[in-house]
């Protein structure tokens, strides 16, 4: 790198000088000065902050380390800068991500600590050496390895625009760099690394892609609302009138969210294009146990206010319509969203995950973690009483002495959001995890490849939801043109809902009448006469749930939650209501979101939709939203 043309000037060389001297001359002094020396001293002058910054680069550079801008003061009510400090780059210490605890790799440290700095003042308009560390904690890079230190390297436009010409014609990337490399005799003295001169193109290139694809992905939208009445999308752009997030839906989606909107899943975890924008999918089930999509979005970014953004989208095309509960995985943005945007709607994190980094965090911690696991798993699942909760959490952390562990002091603190027992009065479809979401992430690698543009990508996605709309018609087709075999034996309440719930629904059912056949049941007291309290346990156990039955209303709950958590009767509700000659299931315990019937109104609310396009001459058009 070359010297600065306008190099220091020390005090000692003013006091020399009897009469005083204008600007520039004192300026070309400390460029003979800088020269000669090189190195930093108190009380050197420079032009600019820029300046002198690039001679401390350049004797970073002689010496073997990198530079990087640290701290900053700015004159009052201006953009001048008063005080700037330049450390080395590996000064200090690198801010905890608290992310990492889900990283499958975590970065390398590159800080050691240490004081090596360069303070400059503005006074007198000129730019004065305050300040100066010269020592090192660390081993300074020296020979061929000062090629990789930072900020020494850089890619000239010049470079850039040979490397696009050999682009062009088909020169592979490796082969102009290796070129230019032999030009100079020698990689290290390119003044750049390969993956410096990739990444710069990359960037120039999505740089172009984005330019092109507002008006494209615009054109895709308009197209798409033309074609569906009820198509929907959202677009938000930045000052320069790039996009920045989009949001669509369509009129399927919005029909099968008016019915089976009582639960969703979200999550970010798939990455589109090589630009790692985060793709995120709503998504629920709908009566078959089907994965189905309520909406897509691609986001800039992965922060509160992007997601907060993506759901108030959401509600407004949903007619303000919130979920009972929305599951998704650890992320303080996504929750800080969901709190401002769903206050009504239970969040609910993935117990999944939640295993995976206790496993991570504690297997290495305590003795026997396969004994620990069990335990823990206790606490997630089976509790049905908040007391008994705390009281066995208590008891492991007690057990495996890990009353300090930080990690299951922060998870305790969110206990709400993932210990069953907080949850089971809230529906949720019988579902603990973001599988769902997840499962769709990974068919989306089947369909679409990181390399697509926008446009592409769109066009490709469109071919997943088709194939699983085919996958919803033909479990529809199984539902309402087929009829399940039962056998003469069969108990009355089988048959009934064989004809009442869809067959995936209907297998669930049928477990729980199963089980029934072998529990034990003791009526605690029936001396009331509007309501009876059993206590039912499996055969040859010790757990006990408690049942409650008002005979007149056909009103029955039990201390699992199970109707209020999955939607369907637990088999000891269905054991009590046995023994009580009830063979039917009340009307109220037959959640209709489960039933045959919605595939008859979703299909119907579609037919609608479509006779009413037929008669707009207009379509409905999305909002195009800017700095939202």
């Amino acid at each position: 790198m070359a010297s600065p043309q306008v190099g220091p000037r020390n005090n000692e060389d003013h006091d020399r000088s009897e009469a005083p001297k204008d600007v520039e001359e004192t300026v070309a002094s400390s460029a003979a000065d800088c020269n000669n020396k090189r190195v930093p001293k108190v009380g050197m002058t420079f032009l600019s902050e820029e300046e002198a910054y690039s001679f401390y680069n350049k004797y970073a550079e002689d010496t073997g380390f990198s530079v990087r801008r640290g701290s900053k003061h700015k004159v009052k009510n201006s953009e001048t800068i008063q005080q700037r400090t330049f450390f080395y780059s590996r000064q200090g210490a690198r801010a905890e991500d608290k992310r990492e605890d889900t990283f499958k790799y975590s970065r390398p440290k590159s800080r050691c600590g240490g004081n090596a700095r360069m303070k400059i003042t503005l006074m007198n308009g000129l730019y004065h050496v305050y300040e100066f560390e010269e020592t090192h904690n660390h081993i300074l890079a020296w020979g061929e390895m000062a090629q990789y230190l930072r900020s020494h390297r850089k890619v000239t436009e010049a470079q850039i625009a040979s490397a696009e010409v050999a682009k062009s014609v088909g020169i592979s990337n490796k082969a102009t760099i290796d070129l230019m490399a032999k030009q100079v005799c020698g990689p290290g003295n390119l003044g750049f690394t390969r993956e410096d001169m990739e990444n710069r193109l990359y960037t120039k290139r999505t740089l172009q892609a984005k330019q092109g694809d507002t008006g494209g992905v615009l054109e895709y939208m308009e197209k798409k609302a033309a074609e569906d009445v009820k198509f929907f999308y959202s677009i938000q752009v930045d000052a320069d009138d790039l996009i920045t997030n989009i949001f669509w839906t369509d009129s399927k989606m919005v029909s099968d969210y008016a019915i089976f909107g009582d639960v969703i899943c979200f999550d970010t975890t798939y990455r589109k294009l090589d630009d790692g924008r985060p793709f995120g999918l709503i998504v629920g089930v709908n009566n078959h146990k089907k994965t189905i999509v309520f909406g897509a979005a691609l986001l800039y970014n992965e922060t509160a206010e992007s997601f907060g953004w993506l759901f108030r989208t959401f509600l407004k095309f949903m007619s303000g319509k919130h979920p009972q509960t929305i599951l998704t995985d650890e992320d303080a943005a996504m929750a800080k969203a969901i709190s401002a945007i769903l206050p009504h709607s239970l969040h609910r994190l993935c117990v999944w995950h939640m295993n995976q980094n206790a496993c991570k965090h504690l297997a290495g911690v305590v003795p026997d973690y396969k004994k620990f696991n069990a335990d823990f798993q206790h606490c997630i699942y089976d509790i049905e009483e908040e007391d008994e909760f705390l009281s066995a959490w208590n008891g492991m952390l007690d057990k495996y002495g890990l009353h300090q562990n930080e990690w299951l002091q922060r998870w305790f603190e969110k206990r709400k959001h993932w210990a069953l027992v907080y949850g089971r009065n809230t529906f949720s479809a019988h579902m603990s995890t973001t599988q769902r979401s997840e499962s769709m992430n990974n068919e989306l690698k089947r369909y679409i490849s990181i390399k697509y543009d926008m446009l592409t990508f769109f066009q490709h996605f469109e071919r997943l939801v088709a194939d699983k709309r085919f996958e919803e018609v033909r479990c529809d087709f199984k539902a309402t043109q087929t009829t399940l075999k039962m056998k003469t034996e069969a108990s009355y309440i089988l048959r009934q809902d064989a004809t009442t719930y869809t067959p995936t629904i209907f297998k669930m059912f049928q477990e729980q009448v199963l089980r029934t056949l072998n529990y034990d049941t003791f009526i605690c007291d029936d001396s009331d006469t509007e309501h009876k309290v059993y206590k039912v346990n499996f055969h040859g156990t010790q757990r006990v749930h408690l049942v409650r039955f008002f005979p007149g209303e056909e009103k029955i709950n039990c201390s699992c939650k199970k109707f209020e958590f999955a939607g369907i009767l637990c088999s000891h509700c269905l054991k009590v209501l046995d023994i009580n000659n009830i063979k039917h299931i009340p009307e109220q315990y037959i959640l209709e979101r489960w039933t045959k019937n919605n595939i008859y109104i979703g299909k119907m609310d579609n037919w609608c939709q479509s006779s009413e396009h037929n008669r707009q001459s207009t379509p409905a058009r999305g909002p195009k939203s800017k700095n939202v």
